[in-house]
This record gives structure tokens, sequence and C-alpha cells, in this order.
């Protein structure tokens, strides 16, 4: 296992900046996280190809930049629009796969009157196979606040698409959430594919790793015996820390003390 991290730690650091100046501090791994539709462009994703190559550095993962839209665009009952959502998940595919990125993970819709879980699932489905068709596979997050954000939708969601579905579990939103991220290890098992981690403690449910109480040493090593077998990248707010050297110096010790 590798521990990366992501891009939206820099958040408002401009992408590709943030992406530099993460693989210029000598961490192997990031996931990158979009913040606008002109980053979707055939000359940006090439810019960021060329920090990747210069760097040596891997992509695990991409975020799109439309999650607060996603339920309009994607989990509506105006199927133009979930039409055009797809085209653009097939652009954040053709993405994924030119960074050498595995997965692109979502946030997903919120509850709404216009579409049960199930009918949510379905759609799910139906980006999944089209981020699929460049070789990459879509992650639903569980976010709190989101319909995939408290664990009994995790679980129907699991039930009913069976192998299809793939997950990213984030630590602080499960805590958001009010269930341990221990419980959705122990029930998805290796349909999760990607972590998000984080520190906490009884105040504060997003700090820096080892800044707060919990145990990465005994979280990663329990994922390990259900069956977990990706990388974990640190996702946290900007207000986690004051300086990103801070982060960075985070990043190191959590892995001198995991490894």
């Amino acid at each position: 296992m590798k521990i990366g991290i992501s891009t939206s730690c820099l958040y408002p650091m401009y992408t590709e900046q943030s992406f530099e100046l993460i693989a210029k501090n000598g961490v192997g791994l990031t996931e990158i996280f979009f913040n606008a539709n002109c980053e979707l462009e055939p000359s940006f994703i090439n810019q960021l190809s060329e920090i990747k190559a210069e760097y040596g550095i891997t992509v695990s993962s991409i975020h799109p930049t439309m999650s607060l839209a996603e339920s309009f665009m994607l989990f509506s009952n105006y199927d133009r629009r979930f039409y055009e959502g797809l085209e653009i998940y097939k652009r954040y595919g053709e993405i994924a796969a030119q960074l050498g990125a595995r997965y692109v993970i979502m946030h997903g819709g919120k509850p709404n009157g216009t579409m049960d879980d199930y009918g949510y699932f379905d759609r799910f489905a139906k980006v999944a196979e089209v981020v699929s068709r460049n070789g990459t596979t879509l992650l639903q997050e569980n976010v709190v606040f989101f319909r995939a954000g408290n664990i009994d939708t995790l679980r129907n969601m699991s039930d009913y698409l069976g192998d299809s579905v793939n997950f990213c579990l984030d630590v602080k939103q499960s805590l958001r959430g009010g269930y341990s991220p221990y419980d959705v290890l122990r029930l998805l098992g290796s349909k999760i594919k990607h972590l998000h981690l984080s520190d906490n403690n009884s105040q504060n449910d997003c700090m820096l790793p080892l800044t707060g109480d919990f145990d990465f040493k005994d979280f990663l090593t329990t994922a390990k015996e259900c069956g977990y077998t990706g990388d974990a990248v640190i996702e946290l707010y900007r207000n986690a820390f004051t300086e990103p050297q801070e982060l960075f110096d985070s990043h190191k010790k959590l892995v001198e003390k995991v490894f």
C-alpha cells in the first residue's frame, strides 16, 4: 500500500500548482481533484501529464468538479441533463486513463423527491458503465448529506448492484455520518477500492494525521484483513493546517509509522 496526498488539501491553490507542489515534495502518490471545467481541456491534461512524467508521481484517482451538480445533472427526472452528465463523466474516464488513474470518485446525488434509492443505484450503474469504457472504475464515496452518506444506503447499494459497484471510504465523512469507518470496512470489504485518510479527536473530525487519536496502523491493518488491496490518500480541508509544509511533514511521519 502507498499513502499519498490529494490535491484537494491545498485548495484553492490551482490544480496544476498543487499537483506539482505535492510531487516536488517527494510524495509518490496523489489524487487529482478538478476544480473548473476548463481543466478538462486537452491542453490542461497534457500539462498535468508533463508534471506526472517529470516527477514520476502516480495518480491513483481523479475527482470531478461537478460534485455539487450531480443531483441536478445525473439524478433528476430530466433525461437530457442525464445524457449530458454521462458525456462529462465519459470525459473524466478519458482523463483518468490518460493520467494512469484507476478510479474516478463520485459524491453522487442528494436525497430528493424525484428518485428513490433504487432509481439512484440504477443511474449510478449507467455512469459506471460509461467510465469503464476507458478502463477506469467509478467509485461511490460516502459523503455526509449525500445519498450514500449513511451506512444503510451503502449496504443497500452494495446488495442491489452486487459486483458492479465499488466504493471510496472517507474516514472523516463516516464520522460526520455517525458511523465507524471500521463498520464500513467490514460491511463492504474488497468493494472498497480507495481510502481518504484524516485524523480526529473528540473535538475535531478533520485533522492532520498523527495530530489526533486515530490509530492509522490498526485501521489499515483491518482494511487489509477485510480484503482491501488499494492505496490511500490524505484528504483534508485547508483549514486543518497553516502551512503546506505541515501537510508534507504529517505525510512523512504517517508513512514512517505505518511501514
